[in-house]
């Protein structure tokens, strides 16, 4: 009887592989729209939809640094009808500053592909007196404290990106958090502040109108759209490699079957002739890596950006 049970649950669960999708999959993007994330989900739903047929939504499930939607999709069933699209932040940072998280990051969820990838670039207004990296450790150098970075929030990229290289530096600035990006360049633009390191997609269009002035790069090695901007590494800093990433999750416990169709069609949908080159022109980088190779790169950031925290004291507020 006991085999005979586990005959027909087996075939119940490749039943239910076979016939997915049988109703539409709700792409959970735990950001309101118009950001990056909202981008690579909304940029890949109609390769999913070519790829693995049925329908394919966004669902813009907003709220505390994106962990709201992140841990609905981590109480849903693991059939393949729900996913996660999702920044770093919910995976690997909002669990070190946030006293309680709706999930565990490290056990509930399948990961299926870091889709994309794009560094942060130190930018200063056109009008700053610092014309290099080496401008800017040498006034650190001079006078500790003293110059302000902006970014879109305590635990953001962009502030954990300055706490890193203050860090590798043994210097100190201020950091002057702000609520979201859209401040963020307002000042920085206005002058009330002196520096950030800001992701390359949203630095870009001021870099190329001149009126931000790049001055090295987070990535391991030099940008095409940035080819005359140094990396940190090359100016000395070691171990200062920081990338903003977009990725693809599911509730954990995800049938092999559909997880296989997933992972291959986002790799094709990323790699597509019409989507590729728009995502390089706007900066990102194309991972596209496998579930495993995900889930390791998962625990190292994790464990990472964990330890950043609590060496700097970083807080939620």
């Amino acid at each position: 009887m006991k085999k005979l049970l586990c005959a027909v649950a087996a075939a119940l669960t490749m039943t239910s592989a076979l016939a997915w999708p049988d109703k539409p999959v709700t792409m959970v993007v735990p950001f309101p729209p118009g950001g990056s994330t909202d981008l690579i989900a909304r940029t890949l739903i109609p390769k999913l939809q070519d790829k693995v047929g049925g329908t394919f939504i966004v669902d813009n499930k907003a709220g505390a640094t994106g962990t709201i939607g992140a841990g609905a999709v981590a109480r849903s069933p693991a059939d393949g009808h729900t996913l996660l699209v999702t920044s770093l932040g919910p995976l690997v940072i909002a669990p070190h500053l946030l006293a309680k998280v709706p999930y565990d990051a490290l056990k509930d969820f399948d990961y299926l592909t870091v889709a994309v990838q794009a560094p942060n670039v130190l930018v200063v207004p056109a009008a700053s007196p610092h014309k290099s990296l080496a401008d800017v450790i040498a006034f650190h150098k001079a006078q500790p404290g003293k110059m302000t970075f902006a970014s879109s929030g305590n635990g953001s990229s962009d502030h954990l990106t300055a706490e890193l290289f203050w860090q590798q530096t043994n210097t100190s600035g201020v950091h002057v958090p702000y609520r979201g990006g859209g401040p963020v360049m307002t000042d920085l633009l206005g002058g009330q502040v002196d520096a950030s390191f800001m992701n390359i997609n949203t630095a870009m269009p001021q870099i190329q109108a001149g009126k931000l002035r790049a001055l090295a790069i987070t990535s391991a090695k030099r940008s095409p759209l940035l080819p005359q901007v140094q990396t940190l590494e090359e100016g000395g800093i070691k171990d200062a490699n920081v990338y903003s990433w977009q990725a693809f999750a599911a509730p954990r416990g995800l049938p092999a079957d559909v997880k296989a169709k997933l992972h291959a069609a986002i790799v094709a949908g990323l790699n597509d002739a019409q989507v590729k080159p728009k995502l390089l022109d706007l900066g990102f980088e194309i991972v596209a890596n496998t579930p495993e190779q995900f889930a390791a790169y998962q625990a190292a950031e994790f464990a990472r950006w964990k330890k950043l925290i609590a060496d700097r004291n970083i807080k939620a507020d």
